[in-house]
C-alpha cells in the first residue's frame, strides 16, 4: 500500500512550473499554491475551498469530476485584476488512482495569444480599410470617365491625375507592407556591415532638400561615425524622421539633426551614436506619443493621407532600430516641436 504523498516533493515540482499551478487535497482545499498562483490569484487562497477560491462554473464542473471520479479534464478560466482581464486554459489532473484524491491544476495564460491574434484581425481589418478607400475613389473616376465625362477632356484630365495620384497611394502602401515583411524575417540577423552614419545622413538630407525649398535644414556632425547597420535600411530610417520633420514642422522652419557620440550607453552595454531629428512645429499631445510607432496609427489622419502617409512609417523604424539593437524615443510637448532621438550601437575603436 502507498504511503502519503511528500508534500515537500510535491511543493518544489509546482515552484519548478513557470505556469501559476496549485494543488487540492481529498477534501478540495488548496493544500499548495506555487508562487506564479499566488501572484495571479492571492496568497488568500491557500487552505480555501476551491469552490471559493474560483468560483467559475465552467472550472467548478471539471474539478469536481477529478475529485469524485478521478477523472482529468479541461476548462477555460477569466481572472481580472483591476482593469487586466487574463485568460488562462486550465488542466485538471488527478494525482491518485482513487477519488477524493488530490488533484493539480496548471493554468495556461492564453492572453497574449488572444492578445495577438486581436492584433492580427485590426491589421487586417486596417489594411482592408487602406486599400479600400483609395480603391473605391478609382472606381468612382472609371465609371465618371465611362459615363458623363467621355466627351470632356478637361475632365479626363482631372480624373486622370486624381487616379494617379490615388494608385500612387496605394503603391506606397503594399510597398511599406512589404518593407515590414521583410524586417520581421530579418528580426534576428543583426547587420554587419560597416556604413558611416554621418555620410549617410548628409545624404538623405541633399535627397530631400529640392522638395522642401522653404524648410532650412541643420546638420551638426562628427566627420565620420562608424557603426555597424544595413545602409539601406539606416537610409530608410533617416528618410522617413527627417521628412516627418520636414511634413509636420514649422512653415519655413528649421530641421535638425544632430549626431553625437556616446561613450557607454547603458543599455546597449558599448559606445554608440545618438541620432536627433528636431522640428519646431506644433508638437504632438501627449496621450498620443506612447502609440505612435503602432501600425496605422496617426495622429491627424487627415494630414496624414493628404501628405501622403500610409500609417506605418514609424512602425517601420521601430523594426529597423530594433533589428540593429537600437533605441528609439520621441519626446514633443505642443507648441514646442518634436525631437525623435535614435541611438544605434557604434563600432569599437581600433587598435591605435
Amino acid at each position: 500500500m502507498a504511503g502519503p504523498p511528500d508534500m515537500t516533493l510535491l511543493r518544489r515540482m509546482l515552484e519548478a512550473l513557470p505556469e501559476p499551478a496549485i494543488l487540492l487535497d481529498g477534501n478540495g482545499r488548496i493544500a499548495i499554491a506555487n508562487d506564479a498562483a499566488c501572484d495571479r490569484l492571492g496568497v488568500w487562497v491557500l487552505g480555501k475551498s476551491y469552490v471559493s477560491a474560483l468560483r467559475q462554473p465552467d472550472l467548478l464542473g471539471p474539478v469536481e469530476d477529478a475529485l469524485s471520479t478521478g477523472q482529468a479534464g479541461r476548462a477555460r478560466f477569466t481572472h481580472s485584476s483591476g482593469a487586466v482581464e487574463s485568460l488562462f486554459d486550465v488542466h485538471v489532473t488527478p494525482l491518485e488512482d482513487r477519488p477524493r484524491g488530490m488533484v493539480m491544476l496548471v493554468f495556461r495564460d492564453l492572453s497574449e495569444a488572444r492578445a495577438g491574434e486581436s492584433m492580427r484581425r485590426d491589421f487586417v481589418a486596417n489594411v482592408s480599410h487602406e486599400l479600400k478607400t483609395p480603391l473605391t475613389a478609382v472606381m468612382g473616376f472609371i465609371e465618371t470617365l465611362q459615363g458623363s465625362a467621355r466627351d470632356d477632356p478637361g475632365a479626363q484630365q482631372r480624373f486622370l491625375a486624381l487616379m494617379e495620384q490615388e494608385t500612387a497611394r496605394m503603391n506606397r502602401l503594399v510597398s511599406d507592407l512589404l518593407s515590414l515583411s521583410r524586417l520581421e524575417g530579418q528580426a534576428r540577423r543583426r547587420p554587419t556591415d560597416e556604413i558611416d552614419l554621418s555620410r549617410l545622413v548628409a545624404e538623405v538630407i541633399e535627397m530631400l532638400r529640392p522638395g522642401a525649398d522653404e524648410v532650412t535644414f541643420a546638420f551638426d556632425g562628427p566627420d565620420a561615425a562608424p557603426a555597424p547597420g544595413d545602409r539601406d535600411q539606416l537610409i530608410q530610417v533617416m528618410s522617413n524622421l527627417i521628412e516627418n520633420a520636414v511634413k509636420y514642422g514649422a512653415d519655413a522652419g528649421t530641421v535638425r539633426v544632430a549626431i553625437a557620440p556616446v561613450a557607454r550607453e547603458p543599455v546597449l552595454k558599448g559606445p554608440a551614436w545618438r541620432i536627433t531629428v528636431a522640428d519646431d512645429g506644433p508638437g504632438i499631445p501627449p496621450e498620443h506619443i506612447p502609440r505612435l510607432t503602432e501600425r496605422f496609427y496617426r495622429v491627424d489622419t487627415g494630414r496624414s493621407r493628404q501628405q501622403g502617409g500610409t500609417g506605418l512609417g514609424l512602425a517601420i523604424v521601430k523594426h529597423i532600430v530594433n533589428r540593429h539593437r537600437g533605441r528609439l524615443r520621441i519626446d514633443s510637448r505642443e507648441g514646442r516641436g518634436t525631437t525623435v532621438e535614435v541611438v544605434l550601437p557604434a563600432l569599437p575603436p581600433g587598435p591605435s
